[in-house]
C-alpha cells in the first residue's frame, strides 16, 4: 500500500511527524510519505517558500526510514489539488495497488469543497484523523460520506486498491504551525514543538519572524 500525507508543513513540526508514524504502523506499511503542497488552494500564501519547506522537512525527517518526502506537488505549477496527485500516482502505481490519504478531521471537514471531490474515493482510500477542533457536523456531505464508506479496520484497505474510508484515533500532540509561526512572530521559542534541526534553519534563514542571533 502506497500512503500519502499532504499539507504546507508551514514550518513541520512534532505532531505531523508523530501522525505520520502512527499511521505507518497502524497500517502496517513500510513507509508514509509527504507531500508539501506548492500553494495551497484554501488559504493564503504561506509563511515559507516551497523550498524553505521543503529543506525544513528534510531536516526533521533525516535518519528516519518511515518517512519519506515526494515533492511532486512543489514541481507543478498553480494551486495544488489532491485530486490530481492521486490521479498521477494511479497511473505510476496501476489500477490494483492500494492507494491512502491521511486527512485531519478539521480539512475533511469541507472535503465536499475540495477541487473534484467526488473523484478522490474513486482514486484512493481515505484515512479520516482525529484532529482538535469541532467534530464533523453528522449532517454534512464529508459525514455523510464517512459512513457510508467506513471500513471495519486498517487491514481492509489493504484488500481493494481505493474507495474506503477509515477513521483512525490515535494518540496525538495538539501542535499547530500556525501556533508555531505566532509563537515565534512573538519572539517566543518554538523548541520542542518542531525539531531542533528545523528550528536552528528557522533561525538562519529569519522565517517566521526569527531572530537569527536569539536564544535558542
Amino acid at each position: 500500500m502506497h500512503v500519502i500525507y499532504g499539507g504546507t508543513f508551514d514550518p513541520v513540526h512534532h505532531g505531523h511527524l508523530r501522525l505520520a508514524l502512527e499511521v505507518s504502523d497502524r497500517l502496517g506499511v513500510g513507509s508514509v510519505s509527504l507531500v508539501p503542497c506548492h500553494i495551497p488552494p484554501h488559504r493564503g500564501q504561506t509563511g515559507a517558500s516551497s523550498d524553505q519547506r521543503l529543506a525544513m522537512l528534510r531536516l526533521a525527517i533525516a535518519g528516519e526510514p518511515q518517512l519519506r518526502i515526494d515533492n511532486r506537488e512543489l514541481a507543478r505549477e498553480g494551486a495544488s489539488y489532491t485530486a490530481a496527485t492521486l490521479r498521477q500516482l494511479r497511473a505510476e502505481l496501476g489500477p490494483d495497488e492500494p492507494l491512502a490519504m491521511v486527512v485531519g478531521t478539521d480539512a475533511f471537514a469541507s472535503f465536499d469543497r475540495w477541487r473534484e471531490w467526488q473523484q478522490i474515493p474513486e482514486l484512493a482510500h481515505v484515512i479520516v484523523v482525529r484532529r482538535p477542533g469541532p467534530v464533523l457536523d453528522p449532517a454534512g456531505k464529508p459525514a455523510r460520506l464517512l459512513a457510508e464508506r467506513l471500513v471495519s479496520g486498517p487491514e481492509a484497505l489493504h484488500h481493494s486498491p481505493c474507495g474506503g474510508f477509515l477513521q483512525m484515533d490515535p494518540p496525538l500532540l495538539d501542535i499547530s504551525a500556525t501556533g508555531i509561526r505566532e509563537r515565534i512572530g512573538d519572539g517566543r521559542s518554538p523548541r520542542y514543538l518542531v525539531p531542533d534541526q528545523v528550528w536552528q534553519e528557522i533561525r538562519r534563514q529569519g522565517l517566521y519572524g526569527a531572530c537569527p542571533d536569539g536564544n535558542f
